[in-house]
């Protein structure tokens, strides 16, 4: 009982690979005992009688190997069967394609020469990995628009031109884009591209002097503004992030905090205007905390509490004089 009972549980482990092979083993035997393949040809005995037509039919029209056939066939249907059911179809077309580039690279295709050209940011071993290329690739059966489009689909390359002389050089231009602002949303800061393209998560402090925006819909939009505030460098100067609001208009946050509530249209002289206060009436260095400048007419500023209330009490002060004075 015991020993039966361990015959079945490491039945059991072997899983479904074991029932695969046993079934098509069973298979085998079954066929061949039907086909009358194992057994030697008995001639007939005159006790017996003659054979049965239809075996006569099959001795006469079915080939010597067929037995043979099938049994490969059935093999190689169960194998096929268990890599596709164990979900081993990538491992066994890597492995096909490792056997081909090995024939291709004894043939005189091993690529032995690699020239990149426009990288900055990537180094060469990057590169190479993102297109997929690596020491035992061949040149003969390297699919240059395959490892184009992989090189495409990383954020850091716009562009890439794959070129292929034989037997063994391999050409890689490639187009980078160029970190151009730090972008803020939901909590995640992120590297950008000038046009809104989100090159990598904000790790390396090498970012850390990029402008900064804030908001959704900022990525798309910060080049068209970060450039019309470069045309105020009194401005820019002292802008520590720019905050797009509803998707609509934008604030500035100085580096001391001050806030600047830009209207949604004609930005450019409001920024002109916040430029000339500034130069003539000191504003970015008073004790405010917030310029609202979205009414066209009109610009309204915010006291800080300290400077809020040293202006009640300078009131209080006048106002008790003039009643002193009135009595």
């Amino acid at each position: 009982m015991d020993g039966a009972g361990r015959l079945a549980r490491s039945l059991r482990s072997l899983g479904p690979q074991a029932d695969l092979k046993a079934a098509a083993v069973g298979a085998v035997v079954l066929l061949r005992e039907r086909l009358g393949l194992d057994r030697p040809r008995a001639r007939p005995s005159p006790d017996r009688g003659p054979a049965p037509r239809f075996v006569l039919l099959l001795e006469r029209h079915l080939p010597r190997r067929a037995g043979v056939a099938a049994s490969a066939l059935i093999l190689l249907g169960s194998v096929g069967f268990g890599v596709v059911k164990g979900g081993h179809v990538d491992e066994l077309f890597a492995a096909l394609s490792d056997t081909r580039n090995a024939l291709a690279n004894s043939a005189g295709f091993r690529i032995t020469t690699v020239a990149i050209n426009g990288r900055r940011q990537l180094s060469q071993d990057e590169v190479l990995a993102i297109g997929g290329v690596n020491g035992r690739s061949s040149l003969l059966f390297l699919d240059a628009a395959v490892v184009r489009d992989r090189l495409k689909a990383n954020p850091w390359i716009s562009d890439a031109t794959i070129l292929k002389l034989y037997p063994g050089q391999l050409k890689i231009d490639i187009v980078e884009r160029s970190a151009f602002a730090l972008w803020q949303q939901d909590g995640r800061l992120s590297v950008i591209s000038d046009d809104g393209a989100v090159l990598e998560p904000y790790v390396s402090r090498r970012f850390a002097a990029l402008p900064l925006v804030v908001g959704k819909g900022a990525d798309v939009r910060a080049r068209d503004f970060l450039a019309l505030l470069d045309r105020y460098p009194q401005v820019r100067a002292v802008t520590r992030a720019a905050i797009l609001v509803g998707e609509r208009r934008w604030n500035l946050r100085l580096r001391d905090g001050l806030d600047i509530r830009l209207p949604e249209n004609d930005v450019g002289n409001a920024l002109a205007a916040l430029s000339k206060l500034d130069r003539e009436d000191k504003l970015f260095s008073r004790d405010i905390v917030a310029v609202d400048m979205r009414l066209p007419d009109r610009l309204t500023v915010q006291l800080s509490e300290d400077a809020a209330r040293a202006r009640e009490e300078l009131f209080r002060d006048k106002k008790t004089r003039k009643k002193a004075g009135d009595a």
